[in-house]
């Protein structure tokens, strides 16, 4: 079983460990899939961002997948998830995924609540919350996405993607110490687009979910990160307000992956720069 990578305590900035996931949703096959991994896993091995632990790395595959990521990256610390997870662990639902059987073919992360599973698949807070809790009851951390549909002022992006994330989290159990959480705010509408949110707007929007976060006490450790078009250069622009990127399309060249990783060791420690 690959390693679990826990998400650091909440905060901006700091000399806190960056996060950065990766989501293949169903671009790649099981082989380009497992090849990318193996690539990946020969370049994080020896990186001095990911064996300093100044960079916490997970990946979501396809479901197929898993089984050969999870082989793939083993000994690298980097974390295995699944893109999605069924509320419920075992019963009558046809082909269904149980957060107990993701957990033991080797993950560690569920990806919960991606605007595709809202539009294409009808899931609403209240089927996101059960996600929520199964994932949680597994053991694994959740990776939770939430982003408001349509381009507005920031304040008012920041308000409606609070809500969604209070919404979701509504029947969240308490927990002695609280629950890990990684948040990933996606911009529903800069999902698939040539770039990134503004800074400033996405950094807005993050602030306000940091506090809905850090005034939930049932929630301990948590990460925010920036996802939609997420790419080399954004994780310098948003370096005082993320904690991370979640990332998809471009990540899925180990080349383009990799200058990611080197700008996360640079904005962390630039007396280590690679290159």
């Amino acid at each position: 079983m690959t390693e679990s990578a826990p998400p650091a305590p909440a905060a901006g900035g700091g000399a806190r460990p960056i996060v950065l996931g990766v989501s293949f949703k169903l671009y790649l096959d099981v082989d380009s899939t497992v090849e990318w991994a193996k690539t990946v896993a020969e370049a994080v091995r020896d990186h001095p961002a990911v064996k300093g632990g100044r960079v916490r790395l997970f990946v979501l595959p396809s479901l197929p997948a898993i089984p050969g990521v999870v082989d793939a990256l083993q000994g690298t610390g980097v974390g295995v998830g699944a893109q999605d997870l069924f509320w419920e662990d075992r019963g009558a639902f046809t082909g269904a995924v149980s957060g107990a059987d993701l957990r033991t073919v080797g993950c560690s992360y569920a990806e919960i609540g991606h605007a595709e599973r809202r539009a294409l698949f009808g899931e609403d807070d209240v089927i996101l919350g059960r996600k929520l809790v199964a994932a949680l009851r597994n053991g694994l951390t959740p990776v939770l996405c939430v982003g408001e549909t349509v381009k507005s002022d920031p304040q008012t992006a920041a308000r409606e993607t609070a809500a969604e994330l209070e919404a979701v989290t509504r029947d969240l159990p308490a927990s002695d110490g609280g629950h890990d959480l990684i948040v990933a705010y996606e911009p529903r509408w800069a999902i698939g687009q040539a770039e990134a949110a503004d800074p400033d707007y996405a950094g807005t929007v993050i602030a306000g979910l940091r506090q809905v976060l850090e005034s939930d006490e049932r929630i301990g450790s948590s990460s925010i990160l920036y996802g939609g078009s997420a790419q080399p250069g954004t994780l310098s622009a948003l370096r005082e307000t993320a904690d991370g990127l979640f990332l998809g399309r471009f990540a899925h060249d180990p080349r383009r992956f990799g200058l990611v990783l080197d700008e996360a060791l640079a904005l962390r420690d630039p007396q280590l720069r690679t290159g």
